[in-house]
């Protein structure tokens, strides 16, 4: 019983702290950054079973707001390498526990990629 006990608290736990945005790295001014990043947990909680409409939402507005070229990345368990403007990069986490209630695929960090290509 208390092995049950420990489960849950320590999913309860996982899911509380990975209820907010966790920026890895990111090299843009601060306004820019917080717009962006409230952004992006907008559009993961509106859609969060779906990755592609996310992405579309983050791409659309980016483009509207700070010109276009910008390129999205949504998902879980993947790597690749990008070359980007200086000054226009986001890499962040997000998942967990959302505001809706709702656990994202699982409880599962989704990662995130923004950056506006050269």
């Amino acid at each position: 019983m208390t092995d049950m006990a420990d489960a849950k608290k320590e999913e309860a736990d996982y899911k509380r702290v990975h209820s907010f945005p966790l920026i890895r790295h990111t090299d843009m001014p601060e306004e820019m950054r917080v717009e962006t990043m409230e952004l992006c947990v907008t559009a993961c909680e509106k859609f969060a079973t779906n990755n592609e409409s996310a992405a579309k939402m983050i791409k659309e507005s980016m483009d509207k707001k700070f010109g276009s070229s910008w390129h999205v990345v949504i998902g879980e368990g993947f790597g690749f390498e990008v070359t980007h403007e200086v000054k226009n990069l986001l890499y962040m986490f997000f998942g967990g526990s959302l505001a809706s209630g709702r656990p994202r695929r699982g409880g599962d960090l989704c990662t995130l990629w923004l950056w506006e290509g050269v």
